[in-house]
């Protein structure tokens, strides 16, 4: 039996029984941009010296004195170096043939589409820096920007890092009282909204909601409206503080701003993310570290080539879409895909169309959006042809083998390498990955660190684990993109990454490795849960779900038991064909047993048509432990459909 000093251990047995090898290709292994395994040696030897050659493909101003300062928890990074993270994703590439690539390639919605080459998105940039200095926003202002996935949202944040203003990109799905928290916790002076989006085919009001959150803001002065969905002449604009954006751009006519020579360490961005009590936390992120960190992994990640198409599918909301679909995609120059709507409209197709229109040959996207592939069917890929992928990639929750699987053979063609990623808002870039010219793939790892990181997995004494032994996983030095603090409050930066492994930093997260040392992730640790004195992931139980070819995605959390203090509930979606009965139940925690054994079985489980999620298409396991738990719901407004908790919530009220 594990014992509760083993947070993982005597767990993920099914994941590690997975013995399927997908190596690179001899083709692609011979044509990538890293194919030679002893970079992993190169950059553990020095990895000061791995970092600074990397720094090399970012344009400096000045250069830097030292490539580290590291005094637990602060590190800065190209010490005395000046930089601007605008000058290096637009103008630098106008000095050469890459004035004519296409830069961001925009697909609304509706159907309409806008292509900006990197002279279009220069020019549009310094328009938009010329508007906001004449606003009055000044070097190390906060700016707000509360924008749907159009090319605009990208353009302001490089017009922001222009002048060295912070910006702090908000959600298009939050609320007012969202906002209102952001913009006052950061002090933002200016913001910059539109006056709605496109999402399922309805306009999403997002001045309607910017309006109601300046009613609490009062460090805002002006506002700054993209014409996005409405005729202009009917949205109301409050005088004195609203602004035009194609007004306020066209009397910048064709001014330039010169980028301004920012320290290295100067601050770039200010991002937001859930915190244990309810207050989001603001991540600060600063350019020189952070450009060069999201640059380097990007391009060798993805084994990015300069005719490549590259496609994120994140909104730029969130970090994936800050450091991949802005700052290193376009610091590498990349040709890059923008879509603003659902993967469902007008049909479950949408992203397949998107793929064989634009010939994007890399795509990186979520597991549980997936997993709703999965769900949906073959026939909606199997209407495009996809034969110009060349990469895949995932991002934002351990993936299991199964929809890994589906992902590569389906949507790959069966020829596309698969990098599952790891990493988080607080680290900027990704952290743990394959290199897809080197690595021995396995579906559902996210294999080894990146060269020059050091990770490991920890036990509750701070011990490393044995290989094919479970814990926490850690990071023990420091790395470029890492956010620096949290604004305002570094007291609960150090506490909150810091303390609970000193001397390393503790995301939160739970972790294996297998007798090769590969890094299997389990989630967050408040999803491992200890039932009966067995501690058992959450991910891990939805993994054995997913196997099992009736269950087209799955959502476990903990809930009280009398006896076993913690028992599992499970959710889940069944594909088409199978029926959500009694039998069906029992069938599923008979697989869960057979795959993990008898303590891992669901004691309860429930067939819903859809999950909570984000429309990121992340599940909102929160909400699925309040219904547990009898909790009043939190803020839903982020959900792509929020009327999807009531008949889960009846649902589990009728089984008590």
């Amino acid at each position: 039996m594990a014992t509760t000093h083993e947070p993982a251990a005597g767990t993920l047995s099914a994941l590690l029984q997975e013995d399927r090898r997908y190596p690179p290709s001899d083709a692609f292994k011979a044509q990538a941009n890293w194919n030679d395994p002893a970079i992993y040696q190169r950059a553990e030897a020095d990895p000061e010296a791995f970092w600074a050659e990397q720094a090399k493909a970012i344009d400096w101003f000045k250069p830097w004195d030292r490539v580290l300062d590291w005094n637990v928890p602060e590190a800065k990074w190209f010490v005395g170096a000046q930089v601007n993270a605008s000058y290096n994703c637009v103008d630098r590439h106008i000095k050469s043939w890459r004035r004519n690539k296409a830069a961001i390639i925009f697909e609304g919605e509706p159907g309409d589409a806008r292509v900006l080459t990197y002279r279009d998105l220069y020019r549009e940039v310094n328009r938009c820096a010329a508007a906001l200095k004449r606003l009055g926003v000044k070097k190390g202002d906060r700016v707000a920007i509360y924008l749907g996935m159009v090319p605009e949202l990208a353009i302001a944040m490089l017009a922001c890092a222009r002048i060295g203003a912070p910006h702090t990109v908000i959600f298009a799905g939050f609320s007012a009282d969202s906002i209102s928290d952001r913009v006052n916790d950061c002090g933002a002076s200016f913001a910059i909204t539109a006056d709605g989006g496109w999402r399922r085919g309805s306009k999403i009001p997002l001045k309607d909601t910017m309006d109601r959150a300046m009613e609490s803001c009062p460090t805002i002065q002006k506002v700054l409206v993209v014409n996005r969905t409405d005729d202009a002449r009917q949205v109301p604009m409050k005088e004195g503080r609203d602004v035009w954006w194609h007004r306020a751009l066209e009397e910048s006519g064709a001014e330039i701003v010169e980028p301004e020579a920012l320290d290295a360490e100067h601050p770039l961005y200010i991002l937001y993310t859930s915190g244990t009590t309810g207050k989001p936390k603001g991540m600060l992120h600063t350019t020189g570290g952070y450009l060069v960190g999201t640059a380097c992994s990007h391009k060798y990640v993805f084994d990015l080539k300069e005719e490549d198409v590259f496609w994120c599918t994140a909104d730029v909301g969130w970090v994936t879409g800050h450091s991949y679909i802005v700052y290193g995609p376009l610091a590498n120059g990349a040709a890059c895909v923008m879509y603003e709507g659902s993967p469902d409209y007008p049909d479950k197709d949408r992203f397949w169309s998107i793929v064989e229109k634009y010939g994007v040959t890399i795509l990186y996207t979520a597991p549980t959006a997936i997993r709703t592939f999965m769900r949906w069917g073959k026939e909606y890929p199997a209407k495009h042809d996809l034969t110009s992928l060349r990469v895949l990639g995932t991002v934002g929750e351990p993936i299991n083998p199964e929809a890994w699987v589906w992902y590569r053979e389906v949507i790959g063609l069966d020829r596309c390498p698969v990098v599952d990623t790891w990493w988080m808002t607080e680290t900027g870039q990704i952290l743990i990955t394959p290199l897809p010219g080197i690595t021995v793939l396995k579906p559902g790892s996210a294999t080894f660190p990146f060269p020059g990181v050091k990770a490991d997995v920890l036990d509750e004494n701070g011990k490393s684990v044995p290989l094919g032994s479970g814990g926490y996983l850690v990071l023990q030095r420091p790395w470029p993109a890492m956010a620096r603090t949290i604004w305002g409050d570094p007291e609960r930066y150090k506490t909150q990454y810091w303390t609970r492994f000193p001397g390393n930093y503790f995301a939160g997260d739970g972790a294996k490795r297998d007798d090769e040392g590969y890094f299997w992730l389990l989630g967050r640790v408040d999803d491992v849960l200890n039932v009966a004195g067995h501690r058992i992931g959450t991910m891990e139980v939805e993994s054995a779900l997913v196997s099992h070819p009736a269950v087209a995605e799955a959502a476990v959390i903990g809930i009280s038991h009398e006896v076993k203090g913690q028992a599992l509930a499970a959710f889940a979606t069944l594909r088409g064909g199978f029926t959500g009965d009694p039998a069906m139940v029992e069938t599923l925690r008979n697989h869960v047993g057979e795959k993990i054994g008898a303590i891992a079985k669901p004691d309860k489980i429930f067939f819903t048509s859809e999950l909570p999620k984000t429309r990121s298409a992340k599940i909102m396991r929160r909400l699925l432990r309040d219904i547990a738990e009898g909790k009043v719901l939190g803020d839903t407004t982020t959900l792509a459909d929020p009327t999807v908790l009531a008949s889960i919530k009846q649902q589990y009220e009728e089984s008590e």
